[in-house]
């Protein structure tokens, strides 16, 4: 489960339950917690320590679809970092990994899947990003959207592909690979695209 702002009502109803909750720091929050170390601080204390271990936190998301034009951009990882930190100082949430969410827009390159690539005016954002998370076992979350990749295709996608109506039936063939959606083919385009990132190990969260 996911939710894209501490709600204290959600966070409450989810105490002593098995379901595992990816946390949103609002973009409009990172600025903050990136410059202030102890704002970090005290928004973990708050929205994360006060519910351990009686909710299960799994992630921490540092912004959500955030552009390397956007203004906040160059806060992103210092705020991870900052997270982070204050996640480590107590035992409770030590393991909980801290993570961002990208767009698939961040690549160049899509297709075919093993030639996915960043767009070189995402590299100076994303590298530095992709190899916070791979030091810290944290996976990399990605929000994949086949139909806007239909809608966008002027008609070179069919929409059985990106709906997952093939029934089965393979529709893009990629060296070995056989795809029969869309959404399998972008979650690997971005896999290619952390590769030659320098980090093929990193798992992909969509």
């Amino acid at each position: 489960m996911r939710i894209y702002e501490p709600d204290q009502f959600t966070l409450q109803a989810l105490k002593n339950t098995p379901i595992e909750l990816a946390l949103d720091v609002p973009n409009e929050v990172i600025p903050t917690l990136a410059g202030d170390p102890a704002a970090a601080t005290a928004w973990v204390q708050t929205n994360v320590i006060s519910y351990t271990p009686s909710v299960q936190f799994r992630y921490i998301v540092v912004g959500n679809e955030v552009m390397p034009t956007d203004p906040i951009s160059q806060s992103v990882l210092p705020a991870m970092h900052n997270i982070q930190n204050a996640l480590a100082q107590s035992p409770a949430a030590a393991n909980v990994k801290v993570s961002t969410t990208i767009r698939v827009d961040l690549l160049g390159t899509t297709y075919p899947p093993y030639a996915g690539a960043f767009a070189d005016s995402a590299m100076a954002y994303v590298v530095p990003i992709v190899q916070f998370l791979a030091a810290n076992g944290a996976p990399l979350l990605a929000n994949v959207y086949p139909y806007f990749a239909y809608i966008g295709s002027s008609g070179q996608v069919a929409l059985d592909y990106a709906i997952f109506g093939t029934g089965g039936r393979v529709v893009v063939h990629d060296g070995v690979l056989g795809y029969q959606n869309l959404f399998h083919a972008m979650v690997d385009s971005v896999y290619a695209a952390l590769e030659k990132a320098g980090a093929p190990n990193l798992q992909v969260r969509a």
